[in-house]
Parts: C-alpha cells; structure tokens; sequence
C-alpha cells in the first residue's frame, strides 16, 4: 500500500517543444526534369494501410466534395502563419538501364501559362512526380499535358479540386488520341501532384508515388498507394470486372491507377471505363505553424524508405544545411546505399525560410509511491 509519509521522486519525461521562425523566402522558379526510358515497373508493396496512426505513418484519404472549393477557405487567410516556398528536386536513373521517372516544380502556375487570377492576389504552386512504364511516351506527356489542362478550365482556381479530377480524366483521354495516332506512344505513366494555394495543400495521387508531410517531425501520409495489394483497391478492380494475379492488376501491371496503358487489352475501356482507373485520389489539408516539408517520391524511394523514416532522414539533413535541393539528392544516394533498383526521384517543398527546429525535450513531474515494507527497508539500506 502507499503511505502518505513516502518520499516523492520526481522524474521528467520529455515533452515536445517546437519553435518556427514565420520568416519567408521567395518561392523557387521553374524546373523540369525530362530524363525519361524505357522499363516496365513490377515490385509489389505490401504495407499500405488505410487507417489513420502517427505510429504505423498511415492517414485516411479523405472525401471531397465538389461544393467544396479552395473559395471557401479564404477565412484561413487571416491566420497569422501564412507560408511561403522553396523547393528542391533530384532523380537518378537507379538500378534500371533507362530513366522513366520525370518531374515538374512550378513556382506559379497561372503566370507560368500566360494567365491571370481575377481578384486573387496567391499565387498557386504546382508539383508533380511521374513514373513511366513500358516506354517514356505517357510521363513526358502528362508532365506537359496536365498542368496546362488544369490552369486552363474555366474554374480553375475557386472550384480546384473538381478541375484537378478532370484534368487526370482529359490527360488520360487525350493521351489514348495520341496512342492512335503515334503506337510508340503506347505506355502508362502513374501521377502524383501536390498543389498549395495559401495555406491549403492539395494532393492528387494516380499510382504509387507518395507524399510525405512532416508536422512537427511527425510523417503525415498524403497519398495511398494504388497496388493490387491493398484492400479497397482489389476491391474497386473486381467490381469493375478485374482481377489480381500473384500481385499484378489483370497480372500484367504493378498498380492499380495510372494514366495511359491503352494499348493492354482490358484495362480500359473508353467507353466503360475498366479496372485501371486514371481517376486519382484527392487529399486536402490546411497548413500550419507545426508543418515544416513535403516530400514527394517515385516509388523505388518508397521500396526502402518508410515514410517516417525518410522525414527523420531529411529534417537531419535540413537541419545540417538548410539546402531543399541537396536534401533531395541525399535521400536519393541514401535509397541506392540500401540497395533500391528503381528509377528514384524526389521533390521537396519547404514551408520555412530556416531548417527544422532540433525537438527539444522538457520532463515533466511523476508522483510515485512506495509501499510501507518498501520504505522501511529502504530506509534501513540507508541506515546501514
């Protein structure tokens, strides 16, 4: 039992203190990266999950609506913190005997196609990660194709989410013309885009790329990956009159969204649409003080990183140089130390102008209690 005449021992636990400078820095320009081949990809990941847990680095993807738009968040613009972004991206064409990855940073998406947003003075920024397979013809088109489709629609950028869904929709139409007409354009391309308009961030996600948001060094998933694999993906294939064999969509395909692939009998359908879907997966998140990067990666990075393993890995380089770029190429030489064999390509977008604070651990008070045979024993220890 415990009694009232017991010592205390104090004891602190560490309690986690973060600090963020809301200094800002002029959002980077242009990149484009057009290293493209010809290989077909075929790992199949097993560890996707669907529920949300900081510990397991999963988070749910939510439901938009389409009532729901970018306009209706502009409340959020009153709140102090307000980012502003630089980015960094690096690929390596890996273990494969040809590059297929490519990628795309646009500072502004809008000025860097001719256009004006009436009465908004945020500019919208646009990334994207695309891995090609069996040929290079559908990554380099959607990474040209995509971005102007979407600056383009009439309502473009109040009603963002719904004009990001139809641009995948319109790209992978469009692309299946080209097909027609070109049969080296015969190939398939997964799609991931992160897109961040003040304080909102907006991912859409075709694939098996990912996207990682550091919050306060915790990993933050902003994608699902689209593989055979994974429960409700197999499911929707199914229902759509598909079928997974030893891990491959129809046995054929890796993943089970991805825009192109016209030309593999039974996967798509115009008409009717068909088990591999070019439809992605949208998640929308409002920023804050506590959001430090995003990372985003084809997934040869993914085969040997998890996704809290590879925040943990670029807030240490950050905090060592402060360097977006030379944090990507780290994290792409640390995957080919592991022994990744994909094309691997990496995008990160800062929200600070300075690294990631060092977690600094404050201990906190815990009462213990010590039973009176205890306490006398102790104190005849102590006695001698």
């Amino acid at each position: 039992m415990c009694v009232q005449e017991s010592e205390e021992v104090s004891e602190e636990m560490e309690n986690l203190d973060i600090s963020k400078s809301d200094e800002n820095i002029k959002i980077g320009s242009l990149q484009v990266e057009d290293e493209l081949g010809n290989t077909q990809k075929e790992n199949c990941e097993k560890n996707t999950s669907s529920s949300f847990s900081v510990i397991r680095n999963s988070f749910p993807m939510e439901s938009i609506s389409e009532d729901t738009t970018i306009a209706d968040r502009k409340q959020i613009l009153s709140n102090k913190f307000l980012p502003t972004l630089r980015s960094g991206e690096w690929s390596d064409i890996g273990g494969r005997l040809d590059m297929e990855d490519t990628h795309i940073c646009i500072a502004d998406l809008a000025k860097n196609f001719g256009q004006s947003i009436l009465g908004e003075e945020e500019a919208v920024s646009f990334y994207g990660v695309f891995d090609g397979h069996g040929g290079k013809g559908a990554a380099l088109f959607v990474r040209d194709f995509l971005p102007r489709i979407i600056v383009e629609d009439a309502d473009f950028p109040l009603k963002l989410e719904k004009v990001v869904s139809k641009s995948f929709l319109e790209t992978d139409a469009a692309f299946a013309k080209s097909c027609s007409a070109d049969s080296d354009l015969s190939s398939g391309t997964t799609a991931l885009t992160a897109m961040i308009f003040g304080r909102s961030l907006l991912v859409a996600n075709a694939g098996d790329c990912r996207a990682v948001l550091s919050r306060g060094g915790l990993a933050i998933e902003m994608s699902k990956d689209h593989r055979p694999c994974c429960v409700s993906e197999r499911t929707r294939v199914e229902s759509l009159g598909g079928f997974v064999d030893d891990g491959y969509l129809n046995g054929q395909l890796g993943v089970t969204r991805a825009l192109g692939d016209w030309h593999i009998k039974g996967l798509k359908e115009v008409e009717k649409g068909g088990p591999l879907s070019a439809e992605p997966e949208l998640k929308l998140l409002t920023l804050t003080k506590e959001d430090e990067f995003l990372i985003i990666g084809s997934d040869g990075i993914w085969d040997v990183f998890r996704s809290q393993n590879a925040v943990d890995f670029a807030r240490r380089r950050l905090q060592e140089h402060n360097n977006a770029k030379l944090c990507c190429k780290e994290v792409v030489d640390e995957a080919k130390k592991r022994g990744a064999i994909d094309n691997l390509t990496v995008v990160m977008v800062c929200f600070y102008s300075e690294p990631p604070p060092p977690i600094v651990f404050q201990r906190s008070r815990i009462r213990k209690c010590i039973s009176a045979e205890g306490l006398q024993n102790l104190r005849s220890l102590l006695d001698g």
